[in-house]
């Protein structure tokens, strides 16, 4: 007779003790953020935002400007923090951005300060224009059928058309061969 194997007991296994969960996203904390003013250079004055401003938004191809017409100021345009005969130097661009502003007569009693970003100068330009006479209207509904008449309300919405498949570009067709 084989001598009998005794049975082996499995130990039996005590639930463990929940232990309090814990969240794995980091936890975010908030940083105060302090604005310190730049100290203003004799080329670039910088204009203060204290004021009441007006905040406006215009678009030309690829182009954006964030404007802001502040009441009450001295006629300064500053444009991505640099006067904007600096940041236009051709003189077309910089008649431009003035257009809508010696139309209302208001070139010498509002200060302007833009942000643009994208596409060239002409873009950023005609874009700062829109914005600038959006910004008037609101200032004074009057100035609208002069701006409206003279064309600076109306959106520019043309763009460069985007590549065709089986096209050069957009519209240029590869070169047909008979043979």
């Amino acid at each position: 007779m084989a001598p009998k194997k005794e049975a082996v007991k499995k130990e039996e296994k005590k639930p463990a003790a929940k232990k309090p969960a814990v969240s794995k996203k980091p936890v975010a904390v908030k940083k105060a953020s302090v604005k310190v003013a730049a100290a203003p250079t004799p080329e670039a004055p910088r204009v203060m935002l204290a004021g009441s401003y007006i905040p406006t938004i215009g678009r030309r191809k690829t182009s954006i400007a964030l404007v802001r017409l502040i009441k009450n100021g001295k006629g300064l345009i500053t444009i991505n923090d640099r006067p904007y005969e600096q940041y236009f130097p051709v003189f077309d661009f910089q008649n431009i951005v003035r257009q809508p502003l010696v139309v209302v007569g208001q070139a010498d009693a509002v200060d302007v300060s833009v942000k643009v970003h994208g596409g060239g100068l002409r873009g950023q330009s005609e874009a700062t224009r829109l914005g600038i006479a959006r910004a008037l209207i609101e200032l004074n509904p009057t100035f609208r059928k002069s701006l409206k008449k003279l064309g600076y309300l109306k959106r520019d919405a043309r763009k460069k058309q985007r590549k065709h498949f089986g096209l050069k570009g957009a519209r240029r067709a590869p070169q047909w061969s008979k043979r």
